[in-house]
């Protein structure tokens, strides 16, 4: 839209009566910079299937107690028609980030001014705890404010179903229509905290949640007795990110019997800022700097990192040189999901009609691995709600039962508790899974490395470029125009044998800006713009008869894709 529009957008905020005079100032001072004017007004904040997620300011295209309060209301209506007379109620937790307890509180006032009552964590919880609350709770829905591992500078809103999962796109499109007939702040219900409270429309949520979500977690443990054998030789090193994870996690691994979990003291404590880290992502190097630094001292066997609102888990383990290494999420994830089914074997628990799922931008390593054991697997778009979906559809129809389920970007989940990925899970199994083969004399290096020569060697890299702004969203978009427009007959001198357009909603999917290019010797990659940051992701993908051989081949793909895609930075 053009710098007019923003401009009248922007008058209209300034000239409101319901907005607060702290914000006028703050737009005020946009005067004379029409770049950030327009970046701040050209658009509403998009309402996608995860929700909002953008930078905190004044606008409405930022993250704001009048975005959050739109957002709810049209939430608040959805659900209302939903209940037909029924009572509704919402569930709602938050992370360490800034105003997130701000923007929770008043998404719950919003729902009680539409009478629909708002059960709020007292404190900073766990994004699958929020899962579990809603069906725990019997709530018509579910609402997280985070932004995950964005940079400090943003907060989000993802709103979850009744059944614990994020809204899935026919939903998330009937919400979206509600919030669009909210065209004036006036047309939005809110009631006062005090009343709100008055009128139990507003309930606190305590102890006795976390409780009922640690015993469903700890449920899930397979060797209890092996880890409590080894657990005075085996040493835990965690780091919460300064995020929501802390005492849930260390409340798990202590409730199986680990003893030894040690906590890096400078990123233990909530921290908006994230003060220590560049990134507060699991998935990089840099977010483990400090934690590599003790695990020496503390004798680390593994080290686990979760990110501020605890959905996501990164593992570091030695390798054979005794140097410590970043398992990525398709590597942590083909070591769990072994475990598992492999422990359910030896039980003798493991059922004929055993499910994995995974995304179709995730190695096919865990497929293969599911195959040997008789297990079948479901592939889903990329989002974890599509995993929640297909759980919830195996759990009414009984077609399948689900035993694991993971994406590439280290979520990960077993267990039907809830319906979202679970770092407080994956930190136990990951950590079981550890004690486990060292009471047999082996480390998590030597089991992937046993998989890999057992399964194949599959490797896997992300890509990303970030392009922020208006301008940076019509380069993706010119991005995804030329591979759709142009597809490559062969790349890195390896002839394309099929092109899968995931807009065309192919293969029983929904449809989803997603492109898939698979070659003659079954490497494959995909480009996808990011659905919560300014971010067009490719993801690569191969399978070798060594180690060597498989990253060569990576190596060389990654090139060539990268180089026609780094034409439109």
């Amino acid at each position: 839209m053009s710098l007019d529009y923003a401009w009248a957008q922007y008058e209209l905020w300034l000239n409101d009566p319901l907005i607060d005079e702290e914000t006028k100032r703050e737009l005020a001072s946009l005067q004379g910079n029409d770049k950030e004017l327009e970046d701040r007004f050209y658009r509403d904040l998009e309402f996608g299937t995860g929700g909002l997620r953008g930078v905190i300011g004044a606008g409405t295209n930022r993250m704001n107690r009048y975005t959050i309060a739109k957002a709810t209301q049209g939430l608040a209506q959805f659900i209302l028609h939903q209940a037909q007379g029924r009572s509704s109620s919402v569930a709602i937790a938050y992370d360490s980030r800034n105003q997130s307890p701000e923007f929770a509180l008043e998404a719950a006032l919003v729902l009680a001014g539409n009478g629909v009552k708002a059960y709020v964590f007292e404190s900073l919880r766990p994004t699958p705890e929020l899962s579990f609350a809603v069906r725990h709770l019997g709530c018509s829905g579910g609402i997280v404010i985070t932004a995950s591992h964005n940079p400090p500078e943003y907060n989000g809103y993802k709103v979850y179903g009744n059944d614990g999962g994020q809204l899935v796109p026919h939903d998330a499109e009937r919400v979206l229509a509600e919030i669009h007939t909210v065209d004036a702040l006036s047309r939005i219900k809110r009631m006062e905290r005090d009343q709100a409270e008055a009128k139990e429309l507003l309930q606190w949520i305590g102890s006795d949640v976390d409780e009922a979500f640690v015993q469903s977690v700890a449920g899930v443990s397979l060797h209890v007795d092996t880890v409590k054998k080894v657990s005075s030789q085996f040493n835990i090193l965690y780091t919460p990110l300064h995020g929501a994870g802390n005492l849930s996690v260390r409340n798990v691994l202590q409730r199986i019997g680990f003893d030894n979990v040690h906590v890096v003291p400078e990123q233990e404590k909530p921290d908006a800022n994230f003060s220590t880290v560049k990134s507060p992502n699991p998935e990089e190097r840099e977010a483990f700097s400090i934690a590599l630094g003790m695990a020496n001292e503390k004798k680390a066997d593994i080290i686990i990192g979760t990110d501020p609102d605890c959905d996501r888990m990164g593992a570091v383990v030695q390798n054979d040189q005794g140097e410590f290494i970043v398992l990525n999420g398709n590597q942590s994830g083909a070591i769990m999901a072994y475990y598992v089914l492999d422990s359910l074997r030896q039980r003798g628990e493991l059922p004929d009609n055993g499910v994995l799922i995974k995304t179709i931008v995730t190695s096919e390593m865990g497929a293969v691995i599911a195959e040997s054991f008789g297990v079948h697997t479901i592939n889903t778009l990329t989002g974890f709600k599509y995993i929640g979906e297909k759980m919830t559809e195996y759990e009414k129809t009984g077609q399948y039962r689900f035993l694991f389920g993971y994406e590439e970007s280290y979520g990960y989940l077993a267990g039907t508790y809830c319906r979202d990925k679970d770092a407080v899970l994956a930190s136990m199994l990951i950590c079981e899974a550890a004690a486990f083969y060292k009471s047999q004399g082996k480390t998590l290096y030597d089991v992937l490395q046993e998989l890999y020569g057992k399964y194949g060697y599959f490797k896997e890299q992300l890509e990303s470029r970030t392009m922020k702004g208006k301008d940076g969203l019509e380069k993706i978009r010119g991005i995804m125009e030329d591979w759709r427009s142009n597809p490559p007959a062969a790349v890195a001198g390896v002839s394309v044998v099929s092109v899968q357009d995931y807009s065309k909603g192919i293969d029983g999917l929904p449809a989803e800006n997603v492109l898939k290019y698979t070659l003659a010797d079954d490497s494959w990659f995909c480009l996808r713009p990011s659905g919560t940051e300014p971010k067009i992701k490719m993801y690569f993908a191969v399978r070798g008869t060594s180690g060597e051989v498989a990253g060569e081949r990576l190596e060389q793909l990654r090139v060539a894709v990268m180089s026609r895609v780094d034409q439109f930075q």
